[in-house]
Protein backbone atom coordinates (compact mmCIF):
# COMPACT_ATOMS: atom_id res chain seq x y z
CA UNK A 1 0.00 0.00 0.00
CA UNK A 2 0.57 3.79 -0.33
CA UNK A 3 0.57 7.10 2.09
CA UNK A 4 -0.30 10.39 0.05
CA UNK A 5 0.48 13.06 2.51
CA UNK A 6 1.45 16.59 2.89
CA UNK A 7 3.61 18.10 6.23
CA UNK A 8 5.40 21.03 6.74
CA UNK A 9 8.98 20.98 8.21
CA UNK A 10 7.51 19.92 11.32
CA UNK A 11 5.63 16.70 10.24
CA UNK A 12 2.79 18.74 10.67
CA UNK A 13 -0.57 17.75 9.07
CA UNK A 14 -3.26 19.08 10.23
CA UNK A 15 -4.84 21.59 12.85
CA UNK A 16 -8.17 22.25 13.95
CA UNK A 17 -9.61 19.24 11.61
CA UNK A 18 -7.84 21.20 8.33
CA UNK A 19 -5.28 20.34 5.94
CA UNK A 20 -2.67 23.45 6.60
CA UNK A 21 -2.73 24.67 2.98
CA UNK A 22 -4.10 23.91 -0.49
CA UNK A 23 -2.18 23.98 -3.28
CA UNK A 24 -3.85 23.36 -6.81
CA UNK A 25 -0.77 21.35 -8.12
CA UNK A 26 -0.80 18.78 -5.21
CA UNK A 27 -4.50 18.34 -5.43
CA UNK A 28 -4.19 17.80 -9.29
CA UNK A 29 -1.32 15.53 -7.90
CA UNK A 30 -3.27 13.97 -5.71
CA UNK A 31 -6.26 13.39 -8.06
CA UNK A 32 -3.88 11.92 -10.18
CA UNK A 33 -2.47 9.55 -8.15
CA UNK A 34 -5.42 8.14 -6.77
CA UNK A 35 -7.82 7.42 -9.74
CA UNK A 36 -8.65 4.73 -10.34
CA UNK A 37 -6.93 2.84 -7.35
CA UNK A 38 -8.73 2.49 -3.87
CA UNK A 39 -8.42 4.90 -0.96
CA UNK A 40 -8.08 4.15 2.56
CA UNK A 41 -9.18 6.66 5.05
CA UNK A 42 -10.96 8.05 8.44
CA UNK A 43 -14.15 8.92 9.05
CA UNK A 44 -13.11 12.97 9.69
CA UNK A 45 -11.10 12.65 6.58
CA UNK A 46 -13.98 12.20 4.80
CA UNK A 47 -16.24 15.13 6.13
CA UNK A 48 -13.28 16.98 4.56
CA UNK A 49 -13.70 16.29 0.77
CA UNK A 50 -16.63 18.44 -0.88
CA UNK A 51 -19.83 17.42 0.57
CA UNK A 52 -18.70 15.10 2.82
CA UNK A 53 -19.29 12.35 0.03
CA UNK A 54 -16.22 9.81 -0.95
CA UNK A 55 -14.45 10.73 -4.54
CA UNK A 56 -15.94 9.30 -7.58
CA UNK A 57 -13.73 7.36 -9.93
CA UNK A 58 -12.24 5.25 -6.80
CA UNK A 59 -12.90 2.73 -4.23
CA UNK A 60 -13.57 4.33 -0.87
CA UNK A 61 -12.61 2.13 1.88
CA UNK A 62 -13.49 4.38 5.22
CA UNK A 63 -12.31 3.22 8.42
CA UNK A 64 -14.27 4.39 11.32
CA UNK A 65 -14.69 3.33 15.24
CA UNK A 66 -18.32 4.95 14.60
CA UNK A 67 -20.62 2.30 15.41
CA UNK A 68 -23.86 2.50 12.24
CA UNK A 69 -21.53 5.25 10.59
CA UNK A 70 -22.51 4.67 6.68
CA UNK A 71 -21.71 6.76 3.71
CA UNK A 72 -23.09 6.39 0.23
CA UNK A 73 -20.60 4.96 -2.57
CA UNK A 74 -17.94 3.80 0.22
CA UNK A 75 -17.16 0.74 1.96
CA UNK A 76 -16.95 1.11 6.10
CA UNK A 77 -14.35 -0.84 8.17
CA UNK A 78 -14.70 -0.58 11.86
CA UNK A 79 -11.15 -2.26 12.79
CA UNK A 80 -7.85 -2.50 11.08
CA UNK A 81 -8.14 -6.67 10.27
CA UNK A 82 -10.91 -6.02 8.39
CA UNK A 83 -9.77 -3.39 6.41
CA UNK A 84 -6.60 -5.07 5.54
CA UNK A 85 -8.56 -8.45 4.38
CA UNK A 86 -10.15 -6.27 2.19
CA UNK A 87 -7.40 -3.80 0.86
CA UNK A 88 -5.44 -4.13 -2.27
CA UNK A 89 -1.87 -3.54 -2.64
CA UNK A 90 -2.53 -0.62 -4.73
CA UNK A 91 -4.56 1.28 -2.25
CA UNK A 92 -3.60 5.00 -1.15
CA UNK A 93 -3.59 5.80 2.41
CA UNK A 94 -4.89 9.42 2.56
CA UNK A 95 -5.76 10.41 6.64
CA UNK A 96 -6.34 11.49 8.66
CA UNK A 97 -3.31 11.47 11.60
CA UNK A 98 -4.70 8.32 13.35
CA UNK A 99 -4.99 6.11 9.97
CA UNK A 100 -1.84 7.32 8.74
CA UNK A 101 -0.54 5.78 12.14
CA UNK A 102 -2.20 2.54 11.90
CA UNK A 103 -1.13 1.76 8.56
CA UNK A 104 2.38 2.91 8.04
CA UNK A 105 3.49 -0.86 8.73
CA UNK A 106 1.97 -1.96 6.45
CA UNK A 107 2.76 0.76 3.53
CA UNK A 108 6.07 -0.03 0.99
CA UNK A 109 5.72 3.96 -0.44
CA UNK A 110 5.32 7.49 0.78
CA UNK A 111 4.44 10.01 -1.57
CA UNK A 112 5.11 13.33 0.30
CA UNK A 113 4.15 17.15 0.00
CA UNK A 114 7.10 18.91 1.92
CA UNK A 115 6.18 22.20 2.32
CA UNK A 116 9.07 24.92 3.21
CA UNK A 117 7.65 26.06 6.22
CA UNK A 118 6.18 25.43 9.61
CA UNK A 119 2.57 26.20 10.21
CA UNK A 120 0.52 25.70 13.20
CA UNK A 121 -0.26 21.94 13.66
CA UNK A 122 -2.37 19.38 15.85
CA UNK A 123 -1.83 16.61 13.81
CA UNK A 124 1.79 15.19 13.12
CA UNK A 125 3.18 12.53 10.48
CA UNK A 126 5.81 10.13 11.61
CA UNK A 127 9.03 11.75 11.08
CA UNK A 128 10.67 9.67 7.91
CA UNK A 129 13.91 10.66 8.12
CA UNK A 130 14.52 9.13 11.59
CA UNK A 131 12.94 5.95 10.57
CA UNK A 132 15.72 3.88 9.60
CA UNK A 133 12.93 1.71 7.05
CA UNK A 134 12.26 4.24 5.30
CA UNK A 135 14.94 5.74 2.44
CA UNK A 136 14.00 9.04 0.08
CA UNK A 137 14.23 7.30 -3.46
CA UNK A 138 13.27 10.53 -5.52
CA UNK A 139 12.86 14.24 -4.49
CA UNK A 140 11.53 17.09 -7.44
CA UNK A 141 12.83 20.41 -8.11
CA UNK A 142 11.51 23.13 -5.31
CA UNK A 143 7.89 24.46 -6.55
CA UNK A 144 5.89 27.58 -5.34
CA UNK A 145 2.51 28.84 -5.06
CA UNK A 146 1.18 31.71 -3.67
CA UNK A 147 5.32 32.10 -2.12
CA UNK A 148 4.88 28.86 -0.39
CA UNK A 149 7.95 26.26 -1.18
CA UNK A 150 7.12 22.47 -1.53
CA UNK A 151 8.54 19.49 -3.38
CA UNK A 152 7.99 16.31 -3.92
CA UNK A 153 9.66 13.37 -2.12
CA UNK A 154 9.14 9.92 -2.36
CA UNK A 155 9.71 7.57 0.53
CA UNK A 156 10.09 3.83 0.23
CA UNK A 157 10.88 1.40 2.67
CA UNK A 158 13.97 -0.58 3.14
CA UNK A 159 13.51 -4.48 1.82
Amino acid sequence: MNILVAADQDWGIGNSGKLLVYIPADLKRFQSLTMSHPMILGRKTLSTFPGGKPLPGRRNLILSRTAGFRADNAEIFHDLPSLLAEAPEDSFVVGGGLVYHQLLPYCTRVYLTRLETVFPADVFFPDLDMEPAWTVTEVSPLMEHNGLGFRYITYDRKP
